[in-house]
């Protein structure tokens, strides 16, 4: 087999770029926690880029990528890499792509279940102890992970209805975002949540540079799910930049309006937002749609987190607000706004002349799961908290801080 090097360099980079995403959540959420809480939540970015990386070259993969069963999970045939390893010809499904190693194309994807793992950490920040955690990280990352990027990517029932995810829209930010609202509903509040007080971030520097790596590495995580060095990466790389450009000043615009001032966690906050929305539409859509979609995704985060903090239930760094309907946003206006002349594979949106048809099927796609990954996650937080007695960390260590408790460290002498 002759593959494409151009192809390759692409997406050799790109899965790298994906994978400094993780730690770039370290800074990001850990500069919005108390100063006491900053090594718990970058040890956590190690910890889940290992945990991950283990489950995904075993079996993870296969589930998600192996020939499908009845569209619901692959199966073993990739388990331990087998068939695809070095000097492999790319399995004869529709999904792998042709011109790269599969090799390669597994391991690209897996920075996929790191990201999304990691995503997870910052609304359920500061309660669990660091065994739980990994516990539950490690058992998500194995029962709902690959099925939900089978059913979307894999071959599975919602990529054979025509569901349209350039980079992870459903299968990242919306399984991450009701994996969150689940959690945190099982789990409960913080102290300081529970007294009704509000923990101001430690380190907003840090929160900005966190989120300029994820800019950064946003590029590959887009651009890169074209699958090669060709025209429709470079309007992914385009689109997210737009949409983050875009909705960085968006969300200033907002917070201006509603508090008089424009803060520089919201902007760089909001940027994140639309990077996540046009994460689904960035090889599907054109410069109006991402305009389009970094101008209104803030709109909705934002006001969802008005309405988190009405009903009281603590998403410590607000990743149901942010990438759960951040996501959804950016899937449902992919009904709308996708076009067949930026992507000739896919039909047009609902408002490039196209029928209801794909805006009926993005939020089917969008509705199930959020139902699945909040039903699941419930579960299995719900079987962890009765398991294990002491899985939480008591109120004392709560006031001292996981980096004392749980590592024995501090970031700051």
């Amino acid at each position: 087999m002759v593959y494409e090097t151009g192809d390759i360099a692409w997406m050799l980079v790109s899965a790298a770029l994906v994978l400094i995403m993780t730690p770039a959540v370290g800074f990001f959420y850990g500069g919005m926690l108390r100063k006491s809480s900053m090594l718990s939540i970058l040890g956590q970015t190690i910890i889940i880029m290992g945990i991950a990386t283990i489950v995904w070259v075993t079996f993870g993969f296969s589930l998600a990528f192996g020939p499908d069963s009845a569209g619901l999970v692959g199966n073993f045939d990739f388990a331990f890499l087998n068939g695809i390893g070095v000097g492999a010809e790319p399995p004869a499904l529709s999904y792998f792509p042709t011109t790269v190693p599969p090799l390669l194309y597994m391991m690209f994807q897996g920075m996929f279940a790191i990201i999304t793992v990691a995503l997870i950490i910052g609304g359920i920040a500061e309660r669990m102890r660091l065994r739980s955690l990994a516990i539950f990280l490690a058992i998500w990352v194995v029962l709902i992970y690959p099925l939900v990027a089978h059913w979307v990517w894999g071959g599975g029932w919602i990529h054979q209805l025509g569901a349209l995810d350039f980079a992870g829209g459903t299968v990242v930010h919306i399984s991450a975002g009701a994996a969150v609202l689940a959690a945190t509903l099982v789990i409960g509040k913080r102290m300081s949540a529970q007294r009704g007080e509000v923990d101001q971030p430690h380190n907003i520097p840090f929160v900005v540079l966190g989120g300029a790596l994820l800019w950064f590495g946003w590029f590959g995580f887009n651009g890169g799910s074209a699958l090669g060095a060709n025209e429709i990466a470079v309007n992914a790389l385009v689109t997210t930049q737009i949409a983050a450009a875009t909705a960085g000043v968006s969300w200033g615009l907002i917070s201006y309006l509603h508090l008089g001032r424009t803060s520089v966690m919201g902007m760089i906050t909001g940027a994140v937002v639309g990077l996540v929305a046009i994460t689904p539409a960035a090889g599907f859509v054109d410069v109006y749609g991402a305009l389009a979609i970094g101008a209104v995704s803030p709109l909705f985060s934002y006001a969802a987190i008005q309405i988190r903090r009405r009903l009281g239930f603590d998403d410590a760094l607000d990743v149901w607000a942010c990438h759960g309907v951040g996501g959804t946003v950016g899937a449902v206006a992919t009904g709308l706004l996708a076009t067949s002349a930026v992507n000739a594979s896919i039909p047009n949106g609902l408002l490039y002349g196209g029928s209801i048809d794909l805006l009926a099927i993005q939020l089917l796609a969008v509705g199930v799961v959020w139902a699945f990954v909040f039903a699941a996650t419930y579960a299995i937080m719900w079987a962890i908290t009765k398991a294990m007695p002491d899985w939480k960390m008591t109120r004392e260590e709560e006031r001292i801080g996981p980096d004392i408790v749980q590592h024995g460290e501090s970031a700051y002498s």
